[in-house]
């Protein structure tokens, strides 16, 4: 199929430098080319929207919305799973992953190929780049969570590159593995995605219906017991499993980045729905904008 280029309402925006401030979000209007079910109420979408593909890197987001109508008024944040390149293997699109729990998401199911969205972004700054002497990087995920890692493992092990201008690849980790946790196995989405060479996948669940019987934060103690445990952490899902995370992570005293999943209204910063508390240089805390200032943050900083 051949979809239309999404419309781009940005008209003063040029492409940042590495060493410039990133490039203001953009406001598209893009088309639905793919949906997929991964797992119980939870879905792929395949968006076509080259502009988005070329500049959105792993751990960012974007809100989204039905480019017709006013029902619902607000768009829905969502981060990037993975981008897709057309036939001349140039970014044309991207893809996420949604479960169905409110509204807007409820109604997605029902958006077919041809489908018109409004979305804006790419938003919110994404996971650090891994840096050069990383010997074990470990991403755990909780819930929908999984979401940002597919991108991050790409990247991580050399097989893409994402963002406008193409962020660096300093070097492979020696490992990178995924513990991803569910409360049973037909919540686990997105598996076969998951099956790249180089990466060391373990699933745990609640119920003990897939790998390991218990919480996802069973497997990074293992780890951090074993002959290479982990020596940077990127963590997704719900919060208590991130507040979780949070605390193996310093006890061991390991490098931690949490990306946070704080409603949000606008996605730019104006309405200040989304704050967390941030920890300062002198050991207060103060408000920070997940959408703006995160959503990722390093775990020593977040005040849960």
């Amino acid at each position: 199929m051949t979809s239309p280029a999404c419309t781009d309402s940005r008209t003063d925006c040029q492409l940042s430098s590495p060493a410039s401030p990133p490039c203001p979000a953009g406001q598209y209007v893009a088309t639905v080319v793919e949906q997929e079910q991964m797992a119980r109420n939870t879905y792929r979408l395949r968006i076509h929207c080259p502009e988005m593909a070329r500049r959105i890197v792993p751990g960012q987001f974007f809100m989204i919305r039905p480019a017709k109508g006013t029902d619902p008024l607000l768009g829905r944040p969502f981060a990037l799973f993975d981008t897709y390149d057309d036939e001349q293997g140039r970014p044309a699109g991207f893809d996420f992953g949604y479960v169905t729990i409110g509204k807007l998401t409820s109604l997605m199911p029902n958006w077919k190929v041809g489908d018109e969205v409004t979305l804006w972004g790419p938003l919110g700054n994404g996971f650090p780049v891994v840096p050069k002497g990383t010997k074990h990087l470990m991403f755990v995920a909780g819930g929908i969570g999984q979401t940002p890692f597919l991108a991050m493992t790409r990247e991580a092990l050399g097989l893409r590159q994402y963002g406008s201008p193409t962020r660096p690849s300093e070097t492979r980790p020696q490992k990178v593995s995924l513990c991803y946790g569910a409360r049973s196995a037909e919540y686990l989405a997105g598996l076969n995605d998951f099956a790249i060479d180089g990466l060391d996948l373990q699933v745990a669940t609640d119920d003990g219906s897939r790998g390991h019987h218990g919480y996802v934060t069973d497997l990074l103690k293992q780890a951090l017991t074993s002959d290479c445990p982990p020596d940077l952490i990127y963590c997704c899902g719900p919060e208590p499993m991130m507040h979780a995370v949070q605390k193996i992570a310093a006890a061991a005293n390991v490098s931690c980045w949490l990306s946070l999943e704080t409603p949000m209204a606008c996605g730019i910063g104006i309405c200040f729905s989304c704050v967390a508390k941030i920890q300062q240089d002198d050991g207060s805390w103060d408000y920070r904008r997940t959408c703006l200032e995160g959503p990722v943050f390093p775990a020593a900083k977040i005040v849960f």
